[in-house]
């Protein structure tokens, strides 16, 4: 679930979605990509856009959606991408900003889907 979602040129917001487990594969092809050769900034927009197989009712996502995504979406997605792809596990720890209580909460579920 994106913080803030994305919203298509109908004004529909789309904020779940999924995303699928990296490959080597996933992460090799878009080095070659001329806009990460521009700007290595642009690896993460490639590679989300190979990776993230539904969104809201859109089930083709590209770069060209994600680089229009709002900042705050795009980096909750690039962490999510760092915690699954590199412990296998949706599980984050949090704290509340009201009472300071500290937990866990699952970034997703069904990992590899």
């Amino acid at each position: 679930m994106l913080p803030r979602g994305y919203m298509d040129a109908q004004g529909v917001v789309h904020r779940s979605g999924m995303m699928r487990l990296a490959t080597a594969r996933d992460e090799l092809l878009p080095l070659g990509d001329m806009r990460v050769r521009e700007n290595p900034a642009y690896l993460s927009v490639v590679l989300l856009g190979r990776l993230i197989t539904r969104l809201g009712s859109m089930t083709e996502v590209d770069a060209r959606i994600v680089e229009q995504m709002f900042a705050v979406d795009l980096a909750f997605l690039q962490r999510f991408y760092e915690k699954i792809n590199t412990d296998g596990s949706s599980l984050a720890s949090t704290v509340c900003p009201d009472c300071r209580h500290e937990f866990e909460i699952d970034m997703g579920s069904r990992l590899g889907e």
